[in-house]
């Protein structure tokens, strides 16, 4: 199954980056809206936090959830990004990226056992909110797909950086390693609350 998602993460990465190729010259194309697209997910922790904590559910889940929740967020969030870059407003955004950041967090550290459907289902949800954030914020000099392909790569790279980092950690030791991811979860969905609360 983790080879299924490799295969599905590299055509994405393929279909996105060799267009862009064409355009890796400063100043020629819309590499400028690729790189601040790309950009954007890793330059906020409530961002990394919770698409880091997608791929670290997928690997909890195991099974089909491994390819079908990332994949949930990620098709979802470009709704959203979409609606962002329409300029489509939408009520509670970065309150929605905060409880995303403690609802995932708390899955992980609870060990949340759930069907795959509900937990695709959720990060779905939350997605809406974290594309939507990252199409509003587009800068306006930047071409909107080459844009969203950015942030949706970055989105992919997260997942996945989150899946490996539970193998890894699983792999030291089923008992230590369910601790510490259990505990990374727990302390995630604090910073949730400070993302929430404003202390953040």
């Amino acid at each position: 199954m983790f080879s299924k998602i490799s295969k599905f993460y590299a055509i994405l990465a393929a279909c996105v980056l060799v267009p862009s190729l064409a355009f890796a010259h400063t100043g020629v194309g819309q590499t400028v809206g690729f790189a601040q697209g790309f950009t954007h997910p890793i330059s906020g922790l409530d961002h990394v936090l919770a698409m880091v904590l997608v791929g670290v559910l997928a690997w909890q889940l195991g099974g089909r959830a491994l390819f079908v929740v990332p994949t949930s967020f990620t098709s979802v969030m470009a709704v959203g990004g979409a609606l962002g870059i329409m300029g489509i407003s939408l009520p509670f955004v970065e309150a929605g990226i905060a409880f995303s950041v403690i609802i995932l967090g708390a899955g992980v550290a609870l060990g949340v056992r759930a069907r795959v459907a509900v937990a695709a289902g959720i990060v779905g949800l939350f997605a809406i909110f974290h594309g939507h954030a990252h199409g509003f914020e587009m800068p306006a000099a930047v071409g909107g797909v080459s844009y969203a392909a950015g942030f949706l790569l970055a989105t992919a790279v997260l997942h996945i950086a989150g899946m490996a980092l539970g193998y890894l950690i699983g792999r030291v030791s089923e008992q230590q390693g369910a601790i510490v991811i259990r505990s990374a979860g727990g302390i995630a969905a604090l910073a949730g609350v400070g993302l929430l609360t404003g202390l953040i």
